[in-house]
């Protein structure tokens, strides 16, 4: 092969290469504007799962959030108690939806825990719905649909994250609480699908959440982030920087891996009357952000 043929097939296996990273890259990026503290930090809405999706809008805006992950079976308003969200909206639901969004000034950037079919005519229909909300992803612990995960995160360039719960200790064959079982399943995947990684419940399971993201680098999807009063299952949310958790440590590894995701403030302790802290820990990021400047 003479030295052109040779430059001319390099040239072309650098643009495929280029292209499959864009390609890999390019799934629903979320604003720059949506940004607080460098992070685009919101609310999970089953944060507020005593109240409406709306209210739990209205309550990520109280907060200082500027994104929102949903997740399926919250009633949709105070005026419609009977209607719940998820991905089987009809266009009506999903408009009021995207019109109180918009009111709001919120970006809606993801949507779980979710499970997932193996049944790609139902599995399409979450993608259906992330597609027509915009969103960046899904977080789901379906591992038993992986094929059909994969397939789909390729055709709608949607990614997807798998969510770890705490370690159970009545059911020895749930193994998400592992970041190196998570790790094992995604690592030979298209590099949409990743690891929701829920830090808290890393704590419950008597891990170290900083050594977690690290096994996982490269792979994580979005984040629900938590500092906890306590090691152990018997844990309860607290304000960002009042736990166990080293949050600076958190946020220093996720800036340092490219984490370009969602966090997702998921705070499920004071249910009634938890905007002021989930607030504080918007603004612990917010002055994260500000100290690294």
């Amino acid at each position: 092969m003479s030295l052109k043929h040779l430059f001319i097939r390099s040239l072309c296996c650098t643009a495929t290469m280029l292209a499959t990273t864009v390609s890999l890259r390019a799934a629903n990026p979320i604003p720059a504007d949506c940004q607080t503290g460098g992070f685009f930090i919101g609310c999970q809405a089953y944060t507020f799962n005593h109240f409406s999706l709306f209210e739990a809008i209205e309550k990520t805006v109280q907060a200082g959030g500027k994104v929102i992950e949903f997740y399926p079976g919250q009633n949709l308003s105070k005026e419609e108690p009977n209607v719940k969200w998820d991905h089987n909206a009809s266009a009506e639901t999903i408009q009021k939806v995207k019109d109180k969004l918009a009111a709001a000034k919120v970006r809606a950037v993801n949507y779980g825990v979710v499970g997932i079919p193996k049944d790609e005519a139902e599995a399409r229909k979450i993608f259906e719905f992330a597609k027509v909300m915009g969103l960046y992803a899904i977080t789901t612990e379906s591992v038993d649909a992986l094929d059909t995960i994969e397939k789909l995160v390729k055709e709608y360039d949607i990614k997807v994250g798998f969510h770890d719960h705490p370690k159970q200790a009545n059911n020895p064959e749930y193994r998400m609480w592992d970041p190196n079982y998570v790790l094992s399943v995604i690592k030979d995947r298209d590099a949409r699908i990743g690891s929701c990684a829920d830090t808290g419940h890393w704590v419950r399971s008597g891990l170290n959440p900083v050594d977690c993201l690290r096994v996982l680098k490269g792979h994580i999807i979005s984040s629900h982030l938590k500092d906890l009063n306590e090691m152990g299952p018997g844990a309860h949310d607290v304000p960002y920087g009042a736990g166990v958790s080293d949050v600076p440590a958190l946020l220093t590894e996720l800036k340092a891996q490219g984490f370009a995701g969602n966090i997702s403030i998921e705070y499920e302790y004071h249910w009634e009357n938890s905007a002021p802290e989930v607030g504080q820990c918007v603004g612990f990021v917010r002055g994260y952000g500000m100290a690294k400047q």
